[in-house]
């Protein structure tokens, strides 16, 4: 049982992908109704009201070493879903899943610099092909960095720190209790954020279904699922198994948004496919097969 917890941990996370995916076209339903913080302010306080109602016996067990790693993390998602939101007012979707996806490609080194473990060359490898395949998935026209992508860039550097810190932090502390911590930090910075930015913000009933979803399923589950698995599998893992968010979310555009199915999403599908095969196996089963010829 201890040695499949890796691979229910990676099954984990390719519900969590597939729900966040989901999660693309609720949110841009959504967007079309709420101001971002406001949405976010939301998203972050119903997930944090509802995990520690679920978990108030883990809460008496707290320390300040559990709040602490709780903030770090809460700040980074804060950040990395503050510059996502307000940066794809000012670029396109195609261009945003480009920038961010390149998280993926940044998580081994931010991590090696956090624990010291320095990736191997399949980690490294499989994490360039999969960069590559999110952008043959996203990228339709000329890449110029403008304020929205600026922004994304910065979004994809704050959710590569965030997937490290929870690698990091997921082993030495309760994941329930990070959960619960890093939903208020960023619920709280979202409300002061909103307060500051956004003073004529207002809850019409066309928004009320996607803040619950996004509020229980993206938010609520999908973080918790992440925070628990992380602690059974490497950041770089994580890091690779969560971009297919981008396939579902291409996936579910399709069949909700009525978008083309092209070759390029087809091949960018393939791409990011063999790099989930890359770092989930290093091709041992190949070698395995040359080895049994002779």
């Amino acid at each position: 049982m201890e040695d499949k917890k890796p691979v229910y941990a990676d099954l984990s996370l390719l519900i969590v992908a597939m729900i966040w995916g989901s999660g693309f076209v609720v949110t841009k339903n959504a967007l079309d109704h709420v101001l971002p913080y406001y949405l976010l302010s939301f998203r972050f306080m119903i997930s944090f009201f509802l995990m520690a109602l679920v978990f108030f016996k883990r809460l008496k067990n707290i320390n300040l070493e559990d709040f602490k790693a709780g903030f770090i993390i809460g700040i980074f998602l804060f950040l990395g879903f503050a510059t996502q939101t307000v940066g794809l007012n000012y670029t396109t979707a195609g261009k945003q899943a480009f920038i961010t996806a390149t998280n993926v490609v940044m998580v081994p080194f931010i991590y090696w610099g956090i624990s010291k473990k320095r990736p191997d060359k399949y980690e490294i490898i499989a994490a360039i092909l999969c960069f590559i395949g999110i952008g043959i998935l996203s990228f339709e026209s000329g890449l110029k960095m403008g304020y929205g992508e600026f922004l994304t860039f910065l979004c994809a550097i704050f959710f590569a720190i965030h997937i490290s810190a929870i690698g990091y932090f997921a082993k030495k502390h309760d994941p329930i209790i990070l959960s619960i911590v890093q939903m208020l930090v960023a619920g709280v910075f979202s409300i002061i954020f909103m307060l500051l930015f956004e003073v004529k913000a207002e809850m019409p009933r066309e928004a009320l279904f996607p803040i619950l979803y996004l509020s229980l399923f993206s938010t609520l589950m999908a973080f918790l699922i992440q925070n628990v698995a992380q602690k059974y599998t490497t950041s770089t893992h994580a890091a690779i198994i969560l971009s297919l968010e981008a396939v579902f979310g291409g996936l579910l555009s399709l069949i909700f948004l009525k978008e083309p199915f092209t070759i390029r999403f087809l091949i960018g599908c393939i791409a990011i496919f063999i790099s989930i095969i890359t770092t989930e196996t290093k091709w041992k089963f190949i070698k395995d097969s040359s080895l049994n010829k002779y």
